[in-house]
């Protein structure tokens, strides 16, 4: 084994081999965070128009916006475990431009969907593709990303994803102001994922899941390429058995807290701002804000909260950024529920406190699955607890039109808190430390 990590190794040193790699690392993160944009961008595309689909085509009743919004959620529950599956047995590279492929068809499906039937199966196409995308992108970067950049690199896809959320409410806004059919916006989707499909073409496989297959010979020619001396070494130290992950593994003695902690963790803090972010317009309208900025306020605090924790991730310890931050958002909720008819001003600045706390642990989730898992089983780990924070995200914006309706703002909010003082009180107790620690240190530490 040590052989093959010293044998021909280029000299860090050259510059020809360091323009490589940086060019292709920079590939990488853009065509790997593009697709987080774009899972935040079709959830945000579809909140300035559902009041004009309600207003357009009377067979849209409440119920049908609650679950035409929830749709890619519930789609994201069925692809983040299968497209982790298939990844840890058939590779990321194949897994990551298909399913994007499958992205694409389903997005421009809806340029001719025609009732709520087709729109909701549309989107659960989509939400599909998405979950696959969730399960394999985050793992991918990990598994490429130097130590001291992983963290930095995993927080940019939440950072994207925040963004990709926020454009996708400012041009839905105006594209529905100006008249344009709401099939159209929804399916302005298409665009990005054409050009990302293209963008990955001819990306490599992950040496580090080649490796724990027994390929360590491809896995090297990969690493020598685009890695440098460090990464070759640590790859070197992993197992390389061949192990096939499976779902038992989630849940057995070695790794059952990492599971049990990402899928409670994750569903808490996703639920809560889905909810509230997506139907921003009806809640911003509690505290006296309408028009573009109640929609997309919110956005913008979250995506400055994230921006902020990944420029920070590497100088503060995982921890610190994940518990302390939850139990402050936690409170936040309780005091907006009880205290509703707050001057709009103060109740205004909770709401961007509380969506800026949100985005700082939040950035948490797309950290920790790549870091807490071992690569036989980080696809599927990272697959099956997005899968099941989707699953309570869409809960969330399916009930929380009704709840709003029949039981009113105060414990709508309240319900919120509970959630979020939930993965609070289970982060406190279950969140490792990974800050600055090599995947295969991270591995060891699971398994041992």
């Amino acid at each position: 084994m040590s052989e093959i990590v010293g044998s021909a190794t280029p000299e860090p040193e050259d510059p020809a081999v360091l323009a490589k790699r940086r060019r292709f690392l920079w590939r990488m993160i853009l065509v790997l965070v593009g697709g987080t944009f774009l899972d935040g961008y079709i959830l945000g595309i579809i909140g300035p128009v559902t009041g004009t689909i309600e207003h357009d085509d009377p067979r849209y009743t409440a119920i049908w916006i609650g679950l035409e919004a929830s749709s890619a959620m519930l789609g994201i529950l069925i692809g983040s475990p299968v497209g982790g599956w298939l990844a840890d047995r058939l590779g990321r590279r194949p897994i990551l431009f298909w399913d994007l492929v499958l992205f694409t068809a389903f997005s421009a499906l809806q340029f001719f969907v025609d009732g709520p039937w087709q729109l909701f199966l549309v989107r659960l196409g989509m939400g599909i593709a998405v979950g696959v995308e969730y399960a394999v992108g985050q793992p991918m970067i990990a598994e490429f990303a130097p130590v001291h950049l992983r963290g930095k690199l995993l927080g940019t896809t939440l950072v994207a994803w925040y963004f990709g959320f926020m454009v996708a409410f400012i041009i839905g806004y105006y594209l529905n102001a100006a008249g344009v059919h709401w099939r159209v916006i929804l399916g302005s989707s298409t665009i990005i994922a054409v050009i990302l499909v293209i963008g990955r073409i001819g990306l490599p496989e992950s040496p580090r899941w080649l490796w724990s297959r027994g390929r360590t010979e491809e896995a090297h020619e990969i690493a020598l390429e685009y890695m440098d001396t460090a990464y070759q070494t640590d790859m070197a130290k992993a197992a390389s058995d061949g192990v096939v992950g499976s779902f038992g593994m989630l849940f057995s003695p070695a790794v059952w807290r990492s599971t049990v902690f990402m899928c409670v963790f994750w569903t808490c803090a996703v639920a809560p701002y889905f909810a509230i972010a997506t139907f921003a317009d009806n809640v911003m309208g509690t505290v006296g804000l309408t028009g573009l900025l109640s929609g997309v306020i919110l956005s913008v605090f979250a995506w400055l909260g994230v921006t902020w924790t990944t420029l920070v991730i590497d100088r503060y310890s995982r921890r610190s950024l994940c518990v302390p931050t939850q139990w402050a958002a936690a409170v936040l909720l309780v005091v907006i529920g009880l205290w509703a008819g707050a001057p709009a001003p103060i109740m205004l600045v909770m709401f961007l406190a509380y969506s800026f706390l949100n985005a700082v642990y939040t950035c948490l989730t797309m950290i920790y699955p790549a870091e807490i898992f071992p690569t036989e089983i980080r696809a599927l780990g990272t697959g099956f607890s997005a899968a099941v924070s989707r699953l309570g995200a869409a809960g969330g914006l399916f009930l929380i039109p009704l709840s709003l309706d029949h039981l009113g703002f105060t414990w709508t909010m309240i319900f919120a808190a509970i959630v979020a003082f939930v993965g609070a009180l289970v982060s406190q107790i279950l969140a490792p430390e990974t800050g600055g620690k090599s995947l295969s240190e991270l591995a060891s530490e699971v398994t041992h």
